[in-house]
């Protein structure tokens, strides 16, 4: 049964589309202050380089990283020197603005808690990176779920169908909160994260010995060594795919040193999944990140329509970094077919939030639908599809 409207979702979707553009391009500016000031970015990591560099081809400079990591204090990241927070406030505080561009899956902090750190170090202007994104979307836009704001107010009917397949509150809290957050930019609306393992929640779905588990970016194995530690008697059969030739390498060593009659059941493949049979670009950087779409690599794509022709798939996860839809179309038929229960990220583009649940109901009714953010901040968020 579908849910009834959420009175707060459809006052968040209410907003003139105006209104979020001009959110959009004015947000930074508002919190920044009204003169010009130099930029110190808060985080030298990943999130940190990718904004040093777009903010580079706009021609802008920032006159410093700071940073928590002390092996990295009194060093230079990209040219531009890195400095301990504590001296960034003393010497920076009252003149710069303090962007902070940490925002990651592995994080154990909130946005909240490193703006704090920043004010209590007498930093007074202190900006998310978010708004800065916004205002500047030719160069930085789409980040995983971020993007522009007045493109979820023109998908208010698609996302009001997607909160009506949801099957529980505490869904419909977190798709609420995710929906706000993209409108609005403001972390604290993310909810906390689950304390299930991720892909495998026991109140939602139960795993048998029998399992035929598809594995869809299996990295480097990690996914199916929580698989079979649920099952110390498996007897079923795992098909993994995997693109990435350094994550390929080493998710074959760890079925190699599985026991003999282990390994005999778990099929990889060094493809991607695709809605058909083509030849992919893509990112190969041998982490978790690495995706299809861009770089120099390229890569065999398959639709599981295809692989999975000689088996009944029972449990499908799919974590591809942003081509789960693809994916999805490429499955559809056994999807219809054999009613597998599912994992799919729904983290990396702003719609994926409402696309992807649509999109299995509209090859398969009858499944339930729930969401779960796995990590802190929206990162690792799975929609859960559990046949009816």
């Amino acid at each position: 049964m579908s849910a009834p409207p959420d009175r707060s979702l459809q006052e968040l979707l209410s907003e003139p589309r105006e209104d979020a553009r001009a959110r959009a391009r004015s947000a930074f500016d508002e919190q920044a202050g009204p003169v010009a000031a130099p930029l110190v970015l808060f985080g030298a990591g990943n999130l940190g380089r990718k904004t040093l560099a777009g903010l580079r081809a706009g021609g802008i400079e920032p006159v410093a990283f700071t940073d928590n990591n002390p092996g990295l204090w009194g060093r230079e990241v990209e040219g531009v020197r890195v400095l301990p927070p504590e001296e960034a406030g003393r010497s920076l505080g009252e003149r710069a603005v303090f962007v902070v561009t940490i925002w990651r899956g592995e994080g154990t902090d909130r946005m909240r808690e490193r703006c704090s750190q920043l004010r209590r170090l007498g930093c007074a202007r202190v900006v998310t990176f978010l708004p800065l994104f916004w205002k500047y979307p030719d160069i930085f836009l789409p980040h995983y779920a971020v993007d522009l704001p007045f493109r979820v107010l023109d998908a208010k009917e698609r996302i009001e169908e997607a909160f009506g397949l949801l099957s529980d509150d505490a869904s419909r809290t977190e798709f609420v909160g995710e929906v706000r957050w993209r409108l609005l930019g403001d972390f604290d609306y993310l909810g906390e994260p689950v304390s299930d393992e991720i892909y495998f929640p026991e109140d939602l779905h139960s795993l048998s010995a029998d399992e035929v588990f598809v594995d869809c970016g299996a990295f480097d194995g990690d996914t199916i060594r929580r698989f079979l530690a649920r099952l110390p008697d498996f007897r079923g059969r795992i098909k993994a795919l995997e693109p990435d030739p350094a994550n390929f390498g080493k998710l074959a060593r760890y079925v190699e040193s599985l026991p003999y009659e282990l390994r005999q059941r778990i099929d990889i493949f060094p493809w991607a999944v695709s809605s058909r049979r083509e030849t992919l670009r893509f990112n190969a950087t041998g982490t978790e990140a690495a995706s299809v779409g861009s770089g120099s690599t390229q890569v065999q794509g398959v639709p599981l329509d295809e692989l999975l022709e000689d088996c009944r798939p029972t449990y499908i996860k799919m974590d591809t970094e942003g081509a789960e839809p693809e994916a999805i179309r490429g499955a559809f038929r056994t999807i219809a077919t054999h009613r597998p229960a599912m994992a799919i990220c729904v983290y990396h583009r702003q719609d994926h939030l409402w696309e992807i649940p649509l999109l299995i109901d509209s090859c398969a009714g009858g499944y339930r639908f729930h969401l779960r953010p796995q990590l802190l901040e929206g990162w690792d968020l799975v929609c859960y599809a559990i046949p009816g």
